[in-house]
């Protein structure tokens, strides 16, 4: 497990040995130690608008189904896909799974509360579960995190899952055969986001 505790000036990583997951690889926590830069609170009381090329109604499963260049709004949360498939549960939760098109990944954004910094994403699939308000990234995932227009941080894995209102991130890496089972990532020093970080740091399977 890798957690990252901020100080003026550097990033600092502790780095604990984990058992061999079963099919993912390595599985790693990242943990933002800035409680009091949340995801952007407001956002989980927000109305959930999308738009799309066109929308099918499953009554049976009660989904909206949105296909083609698909746009999901929720506050200052953006999702893009190809297909997104949307509910809303009888508690008033909204859930949506967005899929991505080929060599054209789902994406996500949001702002974090207070801060000029945005948490971008991408893979073949996000998983959004507003009851939790979490989201789970999988396929080639990617997470980024953007200091104004300026990237400061990336994780790379074959699955992550955001908890934006602890902001946690879980790791995973692929399979020997996908990758190896190892993520990797970029951790720029705490204020200075305009330089870039001299480094990437990556983690691997232990025996």
């Amino acid at each position: 497990m890798i957690h990252l505790f901020e100080r003026p000036g550097a990033s600092v990583l502790r780095c604990l040995p984990q058992p061999r997951a079963a099919a993912l690889g390595l599985a790693l926590g990242l943990a933002l130690a800035v409680p009091q830069a949340l995801a952007e609170r407001a956002d989980r009381d927000k109305p959930l608008n999308f738009s799309a090329d066109a929308l099918r109604y499953d009554d049976a499963r009660q989904i909206n189904v949105l296909t083609g260049n698909v746009e999901i709004t929720k506050g200052t949360m953006t999702m893009r896909a190809a297909r997104v498939e949307v509910r809303q549960t009888p508690e008033g939760h909204q859930w949506a799974v967005a899929i991505g098109a080929a060599g054209k990944p789902a994406h996500y954004r949001q702002k974090r509360d207070r801060v000029d910094e945005y948490i971008e994403g991408e893979a073949e699939r996000i998983e959004y579960d507003g009851r939790t308000d979490t989201l789970r990234l999988v396929g080639a995932a990617v997470v980024r995190r953007y200091v104004g227009t300026t990237l400061s941080d990336e994780i790379r894995g074959q699955t992550i899952t955001y908890d934006n209102v602890a902001e946690v991130f879980s790791v995973a890496g692929g399979s020997s055969a996908d990758g190896g089972g190892r993520v990797s990532g970029t951790l720029s020093p705490r204020g200075s986001a305009g330089t870039p970080a001299p480094a990437a740091s990556d983690a691997q399977e232990q025996p």
